[in-house]
């Protein structure tokens, strides 16, 4: 039988503890602010006892969210390639005020209304997705490898929102000539990788990554031995990106560019502000690069193979395809 002992509580309320002991099981107990729940929680483990399928609450119960953000961000995030990322989302959920409460007093209700604020503040769905999705997997390695094996995801307990609709953003009437244009008054790199992300589709860090010892200028190919889905693949290379490299100076420490993936982006957002061009991203010339190769005639396999997709759903995602190139098609 549980014992029950009415003790002080904060603020001048009582509170009751509920304590049990049972041979083969660790001391259990907890505290409530009346008896009823604490009379239900005695049931509820003792229950479990008799069942044979108690799991000990206690380290998830003693353990914050805060704290378990912290360990995951020291063990789990320096293997991913994308650290920098992941940290910033990490952050996010740092200033929350779930942070502060125990792993396992979060509810999918917590949630659902952590969602709803995020959503009325302006936050993009696809945002508060990769959130969530991040915070599952916080949980998930709580419960298989720091051994809070009676923790459950309060994330599969929610109705995630809609995902966004895929961008289709491409370069339209003279914005190419426009960006090159004001990339070439903004100077240094932006205006040599601008040229080489159409010309590849590569990814902002892949290109960011490249080495000069990967290049392959005989051959016309790069080799990426680290992608974003993990599989190595080796890019082709057209006669203007390999101009593009021919004007570049060689850097003393092997890199092709100087620039980190931020710094990319920071600087293609001042160039389209000056270009007067709207709603354009870095990322969406890898959606240009893309469907430009299927209106140079490239089979989905083909195309694949260089933009790195490893499904053709995935592929089509990213390529959007213009009724007036594909008009002269059908004739």
């Amino acid at each position: 039988m549980a014992t029950l002992r009415k003790r002080p509580g904060p603020g001048g309320k009582s509170a009751w503890q509920a304590q049990i002991i049972r041979r083969g099981h660790e001391r259990q107990y907890k505290t409530f602010d009346t008896k009823a729940e604490a009379e239900a929680w005695a049931r509820q483990i003792e229950g479990e006892m008799d069942r044979g399928v108690f799991v000990s609450r206690a380290e998830a119960e003693a353990t914050t969210l805060r704290e378990a953000l912290d360990r995951y961000e020291r063990e789990v995030t320096p293997k991913k390639k994308s650290r920098s990322d992941e940290r910033y989302k990490l952050g996010a959920w740092r200033s929350s005020t779930l942070a502060a409460r125990s792993l396992a007093s979060i509810r999918g209700k917590d949630l659902a209304a952590w969602r709803d604020v995020e959503l009325a503040s302006g936050s993009a769905t696809g945002t508060v997705r990769r959130k969530l999705a991040l915070l599952a997997h916080v949980f998930k390695v709580a419960r298989k490898e720091w051994g809070m094996e009676s923790l459950a995801s309060p994330v599969d307990t929610i109705q995630l929102p809609p995902p966004g609709q895929a961008r289709d953003r491409r370069l339209v009437g003279d914005e190419y000539a426009r960006l090159l244009s004001e990339a070439q008054a903004y100077g240094g790199e932006i205006g040599p990788l601008i040229t080489w992300a159409i010309e590849t589709a590569m990814r902002r860090g892949e290109i960011a990554a490249m080495r000069w010892e990967h290049l392959d200028i005989e051959g016309r190919a790069l080799l990426l031995p680290e992608t974003k889905n993990g599989t190595p693949r080796e890019v082709p290379l057209s006669k203007v990106a390999l101009a593009v490299l021919d004007r570049l100076p060689r850097r003393p420490d092997g890199r092709v560019w100087g620039m980190r993936p931020d710094s990319i982006s920071q600087a293609f957002e001042r160039v389209c502000t000056a270009a007067g061009i709207e709603g354009l991203t870095f990322h969406d010339l890898r959606h240009e690069a893309a469907s430009r190769l299927f209106e140079k005639g490239l089979n989905p396999m083909q195309a694949a193979a260089i933009t790195g997709h490893k499904t053709q759903q995935m592929l089509k995602r990213y390529t959007h395809l213009r009724a007036k190139d594909l008009a002269p098609l059908l004739d």
